[in-house]
């Protein structure tokens, strides 16, 4: 292509990628990207409030599509503030590409004005990490950094322009051919194994993580579970891949307590895990003296952890994986009567017991229950990181994959906001609500601005409590005081409405679910502001401290 430079060969590599949206902010260093990524016809440029925001889109785009989100910066202090969402993004295994300016190559030798040296940075949080240092490296470099952010395990990937490099000379070069991706498959002796040491078990338990989830495998783990007929639990971020429906659903493990899930996992002698990955939590939460067997499932050999001890690896493509293992074991008539009526029970109760209380500020109990029924099964709904992470990871009933999404890799405070905005793009038939507390709405807040220029029917449900509330849960419960996580808020309803949305106030628990309705109802940007009563963290660890389970 005549007069082509490496900024037109980049958004030309980015259109053969399948990239529909760039999510960032312009800098003077950046320019000649932003402008050609404007005069593509296939891109859009989603300019953004915060670079931070930029990424946190980009995220959530690429944990509902698995294709990578792509965000764009500047160089110094925007490539700086992309590295949350980054970061995130690779801990929590979604596929991203970012791409940020840097000074050129002519200076970055030497002190001087703006000059970070990124590449550190971005290679110790992602899965890759380089920088163009020649036109002739450009469709490689691009096509390399989203094959590694979207093959199995997914990340995120990082590349810098110089400044200089942008504007050179690439008229000869043209983006590499993108072939399908190639799926590994396990061992028939594995599985086989596999088999056999789920037959010689005698009280197995489920554990099903993201990694499920992001290899879609809805219809194998519900054949697979309900023809073994054992408890099936699942990490914070594979919520909805085992229905809250089903027979012998658990609920999530994961929370910082002794939970009612737990006890099945204290009686369990072997612990099937499928798709989950380490960082998802802890494994000392559920084998703390690292004496149940293990039987993982996954794409990829798990980390090293002493409670984690593996004794069964099956490693390929989780949803051909299990068909197989059922197969097996249905031939090997393998077949377990273990429910868990108790547990079950115990969360049942908890999730009724105040869902229909009337007190003010409003219970949070009652915030789920009524989230609930606002929307639909296939609706989704981001909960932030903080006591409402916690709330909503265990009460809120989920029924389908990917529609209760909760980061709990890096767990970012305010997500939430900016991947609901990423989350519309990725899906924009379904109806998106951030939840996320008064603290983490302050951090991210400016997007409101973004999502009313684009577009974007944004829908926020803040729990309002004038606290950073899990650090003051934490301190209540570890040393028995707080200080130092208060604060004040402005008028969040006029607030809103100063960006052009929709601002609600809720005055009553009778009033929370008609808002809702209300709100994610009409057009446009909508705030809901929820007073929360918190006093309802500390009941709950002391209920779990004393709860024991009957055998």
């Amino acid at each position: 292509m005549k007069n082509q430079n490496v900024a037109n060969l980049i958004v030309r590599c980015l259109e053969q990628e399948g990239v529909k949206y760039v999510f960032g902010i312009p800098g003077e260093e950046n320019i000649n990207l932003v402008h050609a990524i404007g005069e593509s016809k296939i891109i859009r440029f989603i300019l953004v409030r915060h670079e931070q925001g930029a990424s946190f889109m980009a995220d959530l785009y690429g944990r509902l599509t698995g294709k990578a989100g792509v965000c764009a910066s500047t160089l110094g202090p925007g490539a700086l503030n992309l590295l949350m969402g980054v970061a995130d993004a690779n801990t929590d295994s979604c596929p991203l590409v970012a791409i940020s300016a840097q000074v050129g190559i002519n200076r970055i030798y030497k002190e001087t004005h703006q000059v970070v040296d990124l590449l550190p940075m971005f290679k110790a949080t992602t899965k890759w990490a380089d920088m163009v240092l020649t036109p002739a490296s450009v469709p490689e470099m691009m096509r390399k950094a989203f094959d590694r952010a979207q093959k199995e395990r997914p990340g995120a990937t990082y590349i810098a322009v110089p400044q200089d490099v942008e504007v050179m000379d690439a008229s000869e070069l043209i983006p590499l051919t993108v072939h399908p991706k190639h799926e590994s498959y396990a061992d028939d002796k594995m599985i086989l194994e596999a088999a056999k040491k789920i037959q010689s078990s005698k009280s197995p338990v489920v554990l099903v993580g993201y990694g499920a989830v992001r290899n879609k495998a809805d219809k194998e783990i519900k054949e697979f579970c309900n023809l073994l007929g054992v408890p099936v639990a699942t990490t914070f971020m594979g919520k909805g891949i085992y229905s809250d429906k089903e027979p012998n659903a658990l609920g999530v493990v994961g929370f910082m307590a002794h939970d009612y899930e737990n006890f099945a996992f204290d009686k369990a002698d072997t612990i099937i895990a499928i798709g989950y990955e380490l960082q998802e939590f802890a494994p000392s939460k559920i084998n703390p003296k690292g004496d149940k067997k293990i039987v993982h499932i996954h794409n990829f050999a798990q980390d090293i952890d002493s409670d984690y001890p593996v004794e069964v690896s099956v490693e390929g493509n989780i949803p051909n994986t299990l068909t197989k293992l059922t197969a097996e074991l249905k031939k090997m008539n393998v077949k377990f009567d273990i429910t868990a009526p108790k547990i079950q029970e115990l969360l049942k109760e908890e999730r009724e017991s105040l869902a229909n209380d009337n007190s003010f500020p409003v219970k949070p109990q009652r915030i789920v229950a009524d989230t609930r029924k606002a929307l639909a099964d296939e609706d989704i709904v981001l909960a932030d990181t903080g006591a409402i992470k916690m709330w909503m990871a265990r009460l809120y009933p989920t029924y389908k994959a990917n529609t209760c999404l909760i980061a709990n890799g890096l767990s970012p405070m305010s997500f939430s906001l900016p991947g609901a905005i990423g989350a519309h793009f990725a899906c924009p038939d379904r109806k998106i609500l951030a939840t996320m507390g008064d603290g983490s709405f302050m951090m991210n807040s400016q997007e409101i601005e973004t999502a009313v220029r684009e577009g974007v029917p944004l829908k926020v449900l803040i729990w309002e409590d004038h606290s950073y509330g899990l650090i003051k849960w934490k301190m209540d419960m570890e040393i028995h005081t707080h200080s130092n996580v208060d604060f004040t808020n402005p008028d969040f309803k006029m607030y809103a409405e100063s960006f052009g949305a929709h601002g609600h106030r809720v005055e009553s628990a009778e009033d929370l679910r008609p808002t809702l309705k209300k709100a994610l109802a009409e057009d446009g940007v909508s705030v809901v502001v929820c007073p929360v009563d918190y006093s309802e963290n500390m009941k709950l660890i002391n209920k779990l401290g004393t709860l024991t389970m009957p055998s």
